[in-house]
Order: structure tokens, then sequence, then C-alpha cells
């Protein structure tokens, strides 16, 4: 896939992974849409590059924002052919210390953002992107999909079932709509807003990006980033040695 003139969606693309892949698109040639919430930091980013970097504020935990977002892309962005879910939120939660019901709307909104959203927007689009001599739709998950780790459950739970979406998801492009590329991409631990304070051996957001994006240019299915690239190995030959390093990430 070649990236030189397509208009990309990149949620999330205001900060961390998003930024350094709207950064790196654009280096591409590519034309970005850049949906997030903070309007300032969207407004920045169009005067860097006023003609590559189009801001879209919406909150993507509303559904009734992120369905009305979906209907209108289209029409606003024709050309439209490449879709990355990276938007993403993580809740630090313990459930035997912490009130549940207080945590609750933190939680609904997590599972909106990172799940619901991604079938949104790639159910949304897809009739869009079936249009398109070629496409791709890329859906960010974690290593945590394969493994979760003990303080973040749910979390890990909407990773893992961004991972089984997204799956399910390319047997039904491969039997229907082979020019429609569906790629996971995995990452391991980066260094962004969402990880600091914690964790070691984190690879920068450009690292991510860049890996990201030669998956995508290789039409890959799965992108497996850094350090994650030992996961399905380790899964397959120590699962218990796997959970156990990642139950303290």
């Amino acid at each position: 896939m070649q990236l030189n003139g397509r208009t990309i969606l990149v949620t999330g693309g205001a900060r961390g992974i998003g930024l350094e892949l709207t950064r790196q698109f654009v280096a591409e040639g590519a034309r970005v849409v850049v949906a997030g919430r903070d309007q300032a930091r969207l407004a920045h980013l169009e005067i860097s590059h006023p003609s590559q970097i189009h801001g879209w504020a919406v909150d993507l935990s509303d559904p009734l924002a992120t369905d009305a977002f979906v209907r209108d892309l289209p029409a606003r962005y024709p050309t439209l052919s490449v879709v990355v879910n990276n938007a993403g939120a993580q809740t630090l939660t313990d459930f035997l210390r912490e009130d549940s019901e207080a945590m609750r709307p933190a939680l609904r909104a997590e599972i909106s953002l990172n799940f619901e959203a991604v079938v949104t927007v790639s159910t949304g689009l897809l009739a869009h992107l079936r249009r398109q001599p070629s496409a791709a739709i890329i859906n960010v998950t974690s290593g945590l999909a394969l493994a979760p780790k003990t303080s973040s459950p749910v979390y890990c739970a909407t990773k893992a079932a961004v991972r089984s979406f997204t799956k399910a998801l390319r047997y039904q492009c491969e039997d229907g709509a082979r020019h429609v590329q569906v790629t996971e991409a995995i990452m391991a631990l980066v260094d962004t807003d969402m990880t600091a304070g914690r964790g070691a051996g984190k690879i920068s957001p450009a690292q991510a990006a860049a890996e990201i994006i030669t998956g995508i240019k290789a039409d890959r299915d799965e992108v497996y980033v850094a350090r994650a690239k030992l996961l399905p190995m380790l899964m397959r030959v120590a699962p218990g040695l796997g959970e156990a390093m990642m139950r303290r990430g």
C-alpha cells in the first residue's frame, strides 16, 4: 500500500502514538484527518500543516457523537481510504480496594472509547471504504490483549475484544472485499501520557508509529511492535511464563 496522496483518519491523533502517526503520514505525503477532544491541540496541528492536517473535534467515548462523526465523515472527505483506530484510555483499578460504583462512569467511558468506538468507526465507514480502489483499517491493540495485567482489567478486556473483532472483520473482508486490508497493530510499552510513571523499557511514540506504518505498507495482517514481537511465540511455548511477565506490566 502506497500512502502518498491518500486521505487517512487517525483517531486520538493529536497526542502520543497518534500524533507521531499523524506526523509520519504527513511526511509520506498523505492528508490526515485527526479526530480528538482537545480543540487547542487540533488547531495547533492544523496551523503547522494547513493543507495536510484537518482536525475534527469529537468525543469518541460518546456513542451518539461517534455515530454523527461516522455519518458525516465520508461526505466531507470522499477520498478517505485508510482508517486508524488509535484512540484509547486506561483506568487503573483495584476492585477490592476501590468503590466499584464510583468507578463505573469512568469504566463505561473506557469501554465506549476503547471498544465500542472502534466497532462503530470500522463498520460505519466500511461501505465507504469498499468503494475505494484500495483501503485499510488499522486497529491499535496491545500485548495486554494476549495476556492481561493486574492493574487494568477493563483496559485489557477491551483490547482483547478489539483483537477478536479485528480478526473476524478481516475474515469478512477476505471473503467479500479483498481490497480492504484489516490490520491489528499490537503495541509494546510506549512512552506516552497513558504510561507516565509506570513501567520500564518503554519505546518512543516515533518508533511505534514507524513500525505501524512499515506494516501498513507491507499489507500485513498483524504488526507486532518492538518487544511485543516476542509474545506470540512465548504464549505458544510457555503461556504461564508469558502471563506471569505481563501480570505486573
